[in-house]
């Protein structure tokens, strides 16, 4: 009977994601009435709690544990002051990314309390105190207004941390990007250094009155890009590039600009393959990991066995050999999805992401005052650019970078910088609302209507 259910519950969880991601596109097509709108909103978070509650009863009746049901009803109470409690609070806010990131936090607590459950625990209450601590985000970042005059202070500030990392960091995994606060307890600094590196970048482009100015940034982006490089973070530092190379193309919109950095840096990606060691590694397993599966490859090499077992439809919850694949929880949960949920689910959950960047997009047209645009548009491509390099590395569509899949993997630095970025770009979203806002970034009243 267990089997049974396993067996439906895996087509009726692929049609409620398949529902919900249509329903998250579907508010972007035509010129829909805000009560349309708000219908459809309304329908998702029905979505979620059913999505939620068929995967949860499947867990319970293949272990029948009570902790399971007990964090089940943790994780309602949970989703419900975030998707029903939070909006009253912020009548502007952003509803579309608000479920968005509950129904993908929602799918990394499914896989972790499959794969572990003490790490989905400590995962969900990570995300509860992170939700806390920044549910204030919003009002501080539509009050600060002096937020666009510090960029030497971000400036300092981050390559600061990066450098304490470097000389003081732990080495974990081959990356020496962790700083240890405990014996079980380390903490990320490149991921809050990312969120001040944008906030950098958007206050001194959106100052740039001269080529001089540009170079400035352009140095200091560099270094940060280095210091990365040097503390074998591949990942952090194509992430670090990106970030900077789309801001500076969108506040010079200067096509020139984004050729010569794509060009400097694919010569610094040959130079770094011949210079260091792990650059290499990482590419042989990349280009045949099947030729040192023994070795570099064997990661790789089990998440395409994984993707590859699940089929479209994958084996059902709990039915697949995830663990199979080291760092599993983290790096490689999108493997894990494949496997149990199946490819077509997993192209859902990429979709959805697809459609939380979109939103953020969509905010920085439509918010005044470059500064403003410069910091949604950073945050946007940080966190799509993420997926694509999680995505893409467990795929082997591009070498292995070691970032997680934001909102979904086992972090907890990760996931808690995440919300405290979506947290920010819901106060931009309040202002694009409530404010107009001048080319310098100051905030004017706007009438209401």
């Amino acid at each position: 009977m267990v089997s049974l259910i396993t067996i439906v519950s895996k087509y009726l969880i692929l049609i409620l994601c398949l529902i919900y991601t249509l329903s998250s596109f579907t508010v972007f097509l035509g010129n829909k009435s805000t009560e349309r709108i708000t219908d459809i909103l309304d329908n998702q978070v029905w979505y979620l709690f059913t999505f939620h509650f068929v995967c949860y009863f499947v867990l319970f009746i293949q272990t029948w544990e009570l902790n399971v049901l007990f964090f089940f009803a943790a994780q309602i109470v949970f989703f419900e002051a975030i998707m029903l409690i939070y909006p009253k609070i912020y009548k502007r806010c952003s509803r579309k990314m608000l479920n968005n990131m509950c129904f993908l936090l929602g799918i990394g607590f499914i896989m972790l309390t499959r794969l572990s459950f003490d790490l989905a625990v400590k995962q969900f209450i990570i995300v509860a105190a992170s939700f806390l601590i920044t549910a204030l985000i919003p009002l501080c970042i539509e009050k600060m207004t002096f937020l666009n005059k510090l960029g030497w202070v971000y400036a300092m500030s981050g390559f600061g941390i990066l450098l304490v990392v470097l000389f003081f960091g732990s080495n974990i995994h081959g990356s020496t990007n962790w700083i240890k606060i405990t014996e079980n307890f380390y903490f990320q600094p490149s991921e809050i250094v990312k969120i001040i590196f944008v906030f950098f970048v958007a206050s001194m482009l959106s100052k740039a009155k001269e080529f001089n100015d540009l170079i400035k940034v352009t140095v200091i982006a560099a270094l940060y890009v280095c210091v990365l490089v040097v503390e074998k973070d591949l990942g952090a530092a194509l992430l670090f590039f990106m970030i900077y190379m789309m801001m500076l193309y969108a506040a010079t919109a200067k096509l020139i600009y984004l050729l010569a950095g794509f060009g400097s840096g694919a010569i610094a990606s040959i130079g770094a393959y011949f210079i260091f060691n792990h650059v290499k590694e990482r590419v042989m397993a990349w280009k045949d990991p099947f030729a040192i599966i023994d070795g570099k490859g064997y990661q790789i090499c089990q998440s395409l066995f994984a993707i590859g077992t699940g089929g479209w439809f994958g084996l059902g919850l709990n039915q697949g050999r995830p663990t199979d694949v080291p760092i599993y929880e983290s790096d490689f949960i999108f493997s894990g999805i494949c496997e149990e949920f199946g490819v077509l689910f997993a192209l859902c959950v990429i979709l959805i992401c697809i459609s939380m960047f979109l939103s953020i997009m969509q905010i920085s047209t439509r918010i005044k005052g470059l500064f403003y645009k410069l910091l949604c548009l950073g945050f946007g491509i940080c966190y799509i650019f993420q997926v694509f390099l999680n995505v893409g590395g467990v795929t082997k569509f591009i070498p292995l970078t070691g970032v997680t899949l934001p909102l979904v993997s086992y972090g907890g630095t990760s996931v808690a910088c995440t919300m405290l970025m979506f947290g920010i770009i819901q106060g931009l979203y309040m202002i694009s609302n409530r404010k107009e806002v001048k080319d310098d970034g100051v905030l004017e009243e706007k009438a209401e209507r």
